[in-house]
């Protein structure tokens, strides 16, 4: 009987280790934004605010990912995002929701300007948006494009 529990205790400590955002939530969400439109930019964050609303209503939990990449990055650029206030309130009140920054634009970026562009510090760096995209999908997140 010990090392059956030993045994539930290190597997629920892997399981911990090994999972990512959202991993505990009982439905999950992964938003792409891949247009320098402000437009678009909001529409995203107003799915992800609805979302995240419906699902406190009813007692759930819900993990939500907005992915920008492309133009879609300006939506995370320190210095001309169109939507930043709006993200730095959204990050203080819904922690489920997260921004991820595609690197190879953001580096493909740095290059272009000569000079290191700052991200909002909301938004987390992935290697790639597209890569990012797929992951979370393979991890049960339903994807939107808004």
């Amino acid at each position: 009987m010990r090392t059956l529990g030993i045994a539930a205790a290190a597997a629920a400590m892997l399981m911990a280790i090994n999972a990512g955002h959202g991993a505990e939530a009982q439905h999950r969400l992964a938003i792409q934004v891949d247009q320098n439109d402000p437009a678009i930019m909001n529409l995203a964050l107003n799915n992800a605010g609805n979302v995240k609303k419906y699902y406190k209503s009813k007692g759930e939990t819900v993990a939500i990912e907005i992915v920008a990449f492309g133009p879609g990055l300006a939506m995370f650029l320190a210095d001309r995002s169109p939507v930043r206030n709006r993200i730095s309130a959204m990050s203080l009140e819904d922690p489920e929701i997260t921004f991820s920054a595609c690197a190879n634009t953001h580096a493909a970026l740095d290059k272009k300007e000569g000079r290191k562009v700052p991200l909002i510090d909301e938004a987390s760096e992935v290697p790639s948006g597209v890569v990012r995209l797929m992951e979370l999908q393979d991890e049960g997140y339903a994807y939107v494009r808004p």
